[in-house]
Order: C-alpha cells, then structure tokens, then sequence
C-alpha cells in the first residue's frame, strides 16, 4: 500500500506514535489510509452541510474496512465574491485547491482519496489534483439547493440579483426585493439551478469519477447522505483494484462529459474548467472540440436560468445518467468508458430511463438541434470566445450594434442602474480577464441588472472576463486574447460597430485593419490592478482563457 511509506516497518515507529497520539489504534494504521479533503466552511451555503456529508464518507470507509483521515481546503462563494474584489480572488483559487490537496496527498502517502466539493471553483480544483496524483479518488460533492418559493413561483439566487435590476427599472419594489431574498435560497446546497457548481457537479457522472446522482441529489435529502456512505466504501474497491483516474477520465470520457455539457446547456465556465482538468492527465481539450461537439449534440434539457427547471427537477426526471441514455439513442455516448461504480457507462445506462419528458426531451424533440454551448471567433476575437446560447432569446442570435466601452465591471454596473447604456449597445467590459483582472471576474451582477431592466432583449456585453452560469442573455466571455495581452478587445473605442451572428459563430468588429494598426502601435498596457500577494503571483503565471486559464508549463 503507498501509506506503507509512512506507517510500516520499524523505521516507522515515530510516524506511528504520532498517529497514535491523534487516537489511532494499531488495527487502524494497518488499513488503507484514505484521505478525505472536505471543503466544508461556514462561508458557503453549499458547504454549510459538508460536515454530514463527509461523517457519511468516514462511515462509509470504515464499513468497507479503511480509515478515513479528513483534511481542510478553502472555499469561496461566487455569489458572496460577485461584483467586488473578491471575485479577482475566486479563479485564483482553484490552483490553490488542487495544489493544497496534491501537497496533502504527497506528504501523506495516501491509498485512496475522497475528495467533497460543492461549489464554483473548488469542484474543478479538487479533480485537477485527482488526476495530478493519479491515486484511486472518487468525488463526492455536496449536492444542489432546492429552489425557492415566491409569490407561487420557483425562485433561486439569480431570482434576486435580476431583481436588482427591476428595482433600478422601477418593475419591483425594494419592499417585494427583500421578501424575495428571504426565500430565494431556502437552504444549504449550490445554487438551484444549471449554473457552474451544478454544471460542473453533473459533469464529475458524465466523466465517470463520481457516483450516478452525484450531481443531481439534493443536498438535504437523506439520498445525498447514502450517496456518500456508498462512495466512502467505494473508495476502498477502486484501492483494491488499483484503478486510478486517469485511467477513467480519457479523451473518450472527456468528450461525453462535453457531450452531457452541450445537452443539458450547461454554465460556459465548463469551457474553461474541463481544459485545466484534462491538462494534468496530459490531455488537450481544445475550444474546437467542444464547437465540434456541440454542433452534433441536441439540447435536451432547459434549466434555470434560461428554463423553469431546476436540479431536483432533473433528479426526479432521471439524472445526468438518463439524458446520457436519451444521448445513447444517436450514438453521441461512448459507452466503454470506465467509472467509479465499477462498471462502464453502457452497463448503468442498461438500468436507466427518463421518468419526465417535460424536463428531459426525447432526442426527437429537442429544444435545439445543436448544443447550448457555442465557440465563437472572428476579428474581435481571433482566439475565441464563449456563449451560453441556451440563455439566448432567439432573436439575438444576430446582432449589430454599436460599442459602449468600460474598464472595468463596477464602471459598467454603475452605468446600467443609472439607465445609461441603451438597447443597441454592445457593452464591451475589458482588462477583467485571466491577467488584466487579474481572475478573470464573474459578471452576474451586469447581466442580472440588464435582465432587470428588461434590456436583455436589446443589448449585448462582451467580455475578456467571464459569466456566472446564471447569466442570461446574449452575453460573450472568454474573449481571447484577452485585453492586458495587446487583444483586440483593449483597442475598440465607443461607436465601433459590432456584429455578432450565432449561426455563423462570427463575433467581428468592424473597424479597418489601418485604423486597427494605428490603434495598436499607440496602446500601453496598463499598470497591474494587483500589484502584491497571491493575485499579483497569479497575473504573471496564468494563461489565457482559450486554454483554461492553467499555469505556465515554464
């Protein structure tokens, strides 16, 4: 066992009293050592429960004949984080989990790991640090949030930041605001709907490293506590058989987890979360694979906040495994690939089926015969850029509109409530990305305004940051390269024309290449908004978002 490295032999008798003055008995130190990074924190209402969660996992481990040795990582709210400095904070934080776990796991020679997310960034980084080590791990995450209840209504978060925007808009008073944030969020688990925790969540099923209803189980359901108990013992056979994650997570697994991604529309933070996980199994997950992909894969499922489904809907209806097995039906599934639960895709899929129609369509009838993800590029974005097109209303998949240019996400919010930016505007929101933020800032709170103005039908925002997967709307992030490498994004100037058309996956600004040039020859870079600590770090090693927004290889 690789914790015999730290335990066995008489060489170890030091490393054996200092577990025994923790309360280890022997019988204990002779078992496979399984390692437990649990995210729990008071911080996050995901993560308010993840003590449960994880005394679940420990029973579980004991059952099986382990022993579970549990560790801390951080954690940060995207919602709590959005719209100030915080959120520079939140992408950075990432590398800092999948770091914190591989400098656990190497330090203490663990058999196995058990890794429990729940939310933005801290699913991804923990499955980076799985496939860095490549020693058996299996996810278990917190599971979703119910949604809310208003006025008769499902609500959730993204309910309450649009209703900002409708306060602005004089369409909601401040009274019927603080009713709705009373119940929008009845309760612990990530936000209700498809946004980046779900999305990423679901994804851990489609890619084989977690336990089918990893994603979809409500967080308060007595399910959510069985599931761990089940992965806790889990994790022991997969140390038996010695299967470890790269073995599960191969391109094949990649592309159908993508394939889940296009189907159930999920957050356009997968784009840049799934390259940064391939990349340490030494896997390449360019943005054209997931265009290729999502131009063969039917949207199936229409989930907040572009649909009235929520993820207890998509669990009672099925599951991820179920719109796999709707996906199954035209061959977009790879079924050989191996998963946590011992048996490849296309054995679960024998058991599965789709109980409600309405929140899973039939591959027949789907909402839309290509992906609710879209890769675009063009002049304005030679490297791309990425849209949620699920979210889009159907008349702006073309747009012309003339730019209305800011520096900064807080600059461009204070001109949306104060009713300065106009149906017609392509707002351009620049220097917010991997570098230039630095982080690469979420921009809910602009998007949720927009839609509170009623002005998502006539406006589109740009970005070099990137969107909440609660954003609605025709809202492009990702814009690469960015604004702080010299893009073309740092050079338009308000009044430029720019025209978008989904159907073409065109974003092109319409300006000269003379007037361009002239532009770019006379362009600085601006000073670091960051100049000290962690970020200041980050700015200098990251990459773009095209590729992740991983760290230099030098």
């Amino acid at each position: 066992m690789r914790s015999d490295k730290m335990k066995k032999g008489i060489e170890k008798a030091p490393h054996r009293s200092l577990f025994k003055a923790m309360g280890c008995i022997s019988e204990e130190l002779e078992r496979p050592i399984i390692g437990i990074a649990n995210s729990a924190n008071e911080l996050i209402p995901g993560h308010i429960h993840l003590d449960k969660v994880c005394r679940a996992v420990k029973d579980g481990v004991y059952m099986a004949g382990g022993t579970p040795m549990e560790f801390s990582t951080i954690g940060i709210c995207d919602g709590i984080a959005m719209n100030h400095e915080g959120m520079k904070y939140s992408l950075g934080s990432r590398e800092l989990i999948a770091d914190s776990v591989e400098v656990m796991a190497k330090a203490y020679p663990f058999d196995g790991l058990v890794l429990i997310p729940n939310c933005d960034k801290i699913i991804p980084g923990m499955m980076m640090a799985a496939l860095r080590l490549n020693i058996p791990a299996i996810v278990v995450s917190g599971g979703p949030m119910l949604a809310g209840k208003f006025k008769g209504k499902s609500v959730d978060l993204i309910s309450v930041f649009e209703g900002v925007g409708k306060v602005a808009g004089g369409l909601m008073t401040e009274a019927e605001l603080s009713e709705l944030e009373e119940c929008a969020c009845p309760g612990a688990g990530s936000c209700a709907g498809m946004f980046t925790a779900n999305s990423m969540n679901c994804l851990t099923e489609a890619l084989g490293l977690g336990l089918v209803g990893n994603g979809t189980i409500p967080a308060v359901y007595a399910g959510r506590i069985r599931l761990a108990k089940r992965a806790g013992k889990r994790i022991i056979g997969l140390v038996k058989e010695n299967v470890k994650p790269r073995e599960i997570a191969t391109l094949d697994a990649f592309k159908n987890a993508i394939t889940v991604d296009m189907a159930f529309g999920g957050s356009s933070n997968t784009a840049l979360h799934l390259p940064a996980i391939a990349h340490e199994a030494g896997i390449r997950l360019p943005l054209s694979l997931f265009d290729e992909l999502s131009e063969k894969t039917p949207h199936l499922c229409n989930m907040s906040p572009a649909g009235p489904h929520h993820l207890q809907d998509l669990d009672e209806a099925g599951g991820v495994y179920a719109i796999m097995k709707e996906l199954s039906k035209k061959n977009l599934i790879k079924k050989t690939c191996k998963t946590v639960e011992g048996k490849p895709v296309g054995e679960i899929l024998k058991a599965v089926e789709v109980f409600d129609q309405d929140v899973i369509r039939p591959i027949g009838n789907a909402y839309h015969q290509k992906g609710g993800l879209a890769v675009l590029s063009g002049s304005l974005a030679p490297q791309g850029a990425i849209i949620k097109t699920a979210g889009v209303p159907d008349e702006m998949r073309t747009f012309k509109g003339r730019a209305r240019v800011f520096e900064s996400e807080e600059e461009t919010v204070a001109a949306i409530m104060k009713g300065k930016v106009k149906a017609g505007d392509a707002v351009i929101v620049r220097y917010e990305g991997p570098k230039g933020g630095p982080g690469m800032r979420e921009m809910l709170t602009p998007t949720s305004v927009l839609v509170g103005r009623g002005l998502d039908r006539g406006v589109a925002l740009i970005t070099d940051g990137r969107f909440s997967g609660g954003t609605r709307g025709l809202c492009i992030g990702h814009v690469s390269p960015e604004a702080a490498e010299g893009g073309p994004i740092a050079h338009v100037r308000n009044g430029d024309p720019i025209e978008i058309d989904l159907d073409k996956k065109k974003i092109d600004l319409l300006v000269a290449k003379g007037e361009m040039n002239k532009r770019k020859a006379a362009w600085k870079r601006p000073e670091p908004k960051i100049k000290e600590g962690y970020m200041a770090r980050y700015a200098k090693l990251v990459t773009g978002a095209a590729s992740g927004a991983i760290f230099k290889d030098k």
